[in-house]
């Protein structure tokens, strides 16, 4: 009497294998999606931290456009003392936008005239050193205030902002800086005030007139990141700042 053979035939190994390669495939499926989810979510991540960071350095600096320390007392006495007296030309529109193009390219800037916060923001466009009861003078750079006399320093730095190439750059006393990358648009349109209402936005333009900048009571800017590699869809940022300083 023969003995029945023992273990796996073909058909029970070509059976294993098959199952196997499935369960295979799917913990590899498994696991491709999770990679994507998660490079994925560290792009959106990733601009949306970007965005927050531009913006709210933006931001900032807008609130502070057109401050002069406490020289706008009316009983000030000012003196510009600045190299080519550049302090009083920046002053005259603290904030401008324009577009500028160049080898068929064009380039969208900004530029601010704004308070600075001192030793922590670098050295200073201009500083004025005023006693806030009866002198101010502007000096180009950094100056030191008397403090035995009651002086105060306050900073001021320009800044110019340009969107060109898909990048956004700040530029501070000649140095410039990337700050972001994959900025597929960036727009500024201006909050407006008017005569009757000198103090309350009316409307917003994109290409104010030169003439009615003393009028901007407010800036929105708008921009769209995109990511390179295409793992997210193009996400926008908006963000709205008021300029403390015209707002009295």
């Amino acid at each position: 009497m023969k003995t029945p053979a023992k273990g796996y035939g073909l058909v029970e190994l070509m059976v294993a294998m098959a199952i196997g390669l499935i369960i295979v495939l799917g913990v590899t499926q498994i696991f491709i999606s999770a990679k994507n989810t998660f490079m994925s979510q560290n792009a959106a991540s990733t601009m949306q931290e970007d965005a927050r960071y531009v913006l709210s350095r933006m931001v900032q600096e807008l609130r502070m456009v057109g401050m002069q320390g406490c020289i706008a007392q009316g009983t000030t006495s000012f003196t510009d003392a600045s190299n080519g007296l550049s302090f009083t030309a920046a002053t005259i529109n603290p904030i401008i936008y324009t577009s500028v193009t160049s080898g068929g390219a064009t380039s969208n800037v900004l530029t601010l005239v704004t308070g600075d916060v001192g030793a922590n923001g670098g050295v200073p466009t201009w500083t004025i050193v005023s006693d806030c009861l009866t002198t101010a003078k502007a000096y180009t750079g950094t100056a030191a205030a008397n403090a035995s006399a009651g002086e105060l320093a306050f900073p001021i730095r320009k800044v110019i902002y340009t969107f060109a190439n898909s990048q956004l750059s700040t530029t501070v006393n000649g140095t410039t800086s990337v700050l972001i990358n994959g900025v597929k648009t960036f727009n500024v349109s201006f909050g407006m005030a008017t005569a009757a209402s000198p103090y309350a936005v009316q409307s917003y333009t994109a290409a104010p007139a030169l003439a009615d900048y003393g009028n901007i009571r407010s800036v929105r800017i708008s921009m769209i990141l995109t990511d390179p590699n295409s793992r997210v869809r193009d996400q926008p940022f908006n963000v709205v700042a008021s300029l403390r300083n015209r707002l009295r």
